[in-house]
């Protein structure tokens, strides 16, 4: 499966196409992005590669397509390792996106929206700071000793980056040195966020609190802080799929950067 996101300026969407690449995936939904409006059409299509962009997307300006391969999968670091090794010290990445999947239980109750970065444990916080303190440098290669490498390395793809993750996050940008893609993290993690799964292996921190909540029980003030981050087109469409898919950002208790993902 594979995604594409379309850039605006300050890190709003213009489109997120979502296809099967295999029978055993869920179904594909393809939101569309016009050159008059945000993604205002639902339609299917298979993509050739991971990396090729669809037919039609001749229409865009050039180089404003931000790809965004081959969702849903795994952390490549778990991929082959049995269930009774796995490591419980960190959060599980079940191979449907897992933790990474946007959480929007309509019989839960929605966790507590937090904006108060003093309320986070400090290694979290103290990770949270450097994530946007590299992002406002404009030097995406200062985000490399915090995604860090090996089976602790921060998930970056819900499928195999297959390659290095900085070169990675540059093709995820508009522009060529991949400071879009650092205004959209720092615009993220700018938002409110929230705690969940407290007290489990899964226990994580989560920006923005949209993965949390249902689109549709949105206050008016909270659509407003979504109009950062996405369209109004972009919105109707994220409701119509049930849940946020934008870029989201999960740090552990112990301050692991664990993943920056878009899809489900």
């Amino acid at each position: 499966m594979r995604f594409l996101l379309a850039s605006r300026p300050r890190g709003l969407i213009l489109g997120i196409w979502i296809a099967a690449s295999c029978c055993a995936l869920p179904p594909a939904i393809c939101l569309l992005a016009t050159p008059s409006h945000a993604l205002s059409e639902i339609q299917r299509e298979t993509l050739p590669s991971p990396m090729t962009p669809p037919a039609d997307n001749d229409t865009a300006a050039p180089g404003t397509t931000v790809p965004i391969p081959d969702p849903p999968g795994t952390n490549p670091s778990d991929t082959g390792q049995p269930a009774d090794d796995t490591d419980k010290s960190q959060p599980d990445v079940p191979a449907n996106g897992g933790i990474t999947s946007p959480r929007t239980d309509p019989d839960a109750p929605p966790p507590a929206v937090v904006y108060d970065l003093d309320k986070l444990p400090e290694p979290v916080k103290r990770m949270h700071g450097l994530i946007v303190e590299a992002c406002k440098s404009g030097d995406i290669e200062k985000l490399r000793p915090l995604i860090g490498k090996g089976d602790s390395m921060t998930q970056l793809s819900l499928g195999d980056i297959g390659g290095d993750p900085i070169t990675f996050l540059k093709g995820l940008s508009g522009d060529s040195d991949g400071q879009e893609i650092l205004a959209i993290l720092e615009e993220v993690l700018g938002a409110g966020y929230v705690h969940v799964d407290t007290g489990t292996p899964q226990e994580l921190y989560v920006w923005p609190y949209f993965f949390a909540l249902p689109l549709d029980k949105l206050d008016p003030r909270q659509r407003v802080e979504l109009f950062k981050l996405v369209t109004a087109s972009d919105y109707d469409d994220m409701k119509q799929f049930g849940a946020y898919i934008f870029y989201r950002v999960g740090i552990t208790p112990t301050g692991q950067w664990l993943f920056f993902v878009a899809g489900d």
